[in-house]
């Protein structure tokens, strides 16, 4: 077994549970904002109008289709029209206070402390993220996850974005490192796997959902705690 010394983390839908978060927010935004009372709405379709939609948006931004300040004035526009109801209506603060509240929310995926206490004690841990400064810091500090890392490298802090093999380059020339030293766990086969395949990192597929494996990453776990059988 080859012998690591730095572990490199996905932090959305890796560690930081984004789906439940979201779904708090926008449920709390739901019924603040009675937007049931805006036309024949639930909040499941209104749901899975936001989550069909940001997937498209941050497919975009990492392909550099998109920036960060227009899929966040175009976001909430498309969710609503996806959802059906008129974009006249969206408040003013929508966007805002998604951002704010969802980053300041706490839930992280199943396993999650307990796996990193345990890699704490042997390796160093850093977060390679797609996201924005601003709302990753945050998520970061409310979930209590941030005394775990010693680099954060975030698309924006580096002006690169997975799997642009770049962003990982510069957490190498960060740290000091050689790609050999280095492991890399999320669960974007594209953005995370292949990212660090090209910079021949080796890679963990956090693959929860148990789908086929279309990059055949280094290893594979459908549970954070099955991180102990490599580490």
């Amino acid at each position: 077994m080859k012998k690591y010394q730095h572990i490199f983390f996905d932090l959305d839908h890796t560690l930081w549970d984004y789906d439940s978060n979201v779904r708090d927010t926008l449920l709390e935004l739901f019924a603040r904002h009675r937007l049931a009372e805006l036309g024949e709405i639930t909040f499941e379709s209104f749901f899975e109008a936001f989550l069909t939609t940001n997937y498209e948006l941050w497919d975009q931004f990492n392909r550099g289709k998109v920036n960060q300040s227009d899929m966040r004035k175009i976001r909430f526009i498309k969710v609503f029209s996806r959802a059906k109801l008129s974009t006249d209506h969206i408040p003013s603060t929508f966007e805002r206070d998604f951002v704010s509240q969802t980053s300041s929310r706490s839930k992280v995926m199943d396993h999650t402390f307990e796996i990193l206490d345990y890699l704490s004690n042997g390796y160093a841990l850093h977060i390679i993220t797609n996201g924005f400064n601003d709302s990753q810091y945050a998520k970061l500090k409310y979930s209590g996850l941030a005394p775990y890392f010693k680099l954060i490298v975030t698309s924006e802090s580096s002006g690169f974005r997975k799997p642009d093999k770049r962003i990982f380059v510069h957490a190498l020339e960060k740290l000091g490192s050689k790609p050999d030293d280095c492991l890399m766990i999320g669960d974007n086969p594209n953005s995370d796997i292949l990212g660090a395949k090209n910079a021949a990192i080796d890679q963990v597929y956090y693959n929860p959902r148990g789908i086929t494996d279309p990059v055949q990453s280094t290893f594979t776990i459908r549970h954070l705690s099955e991180l102990r059988a490599i580490l």
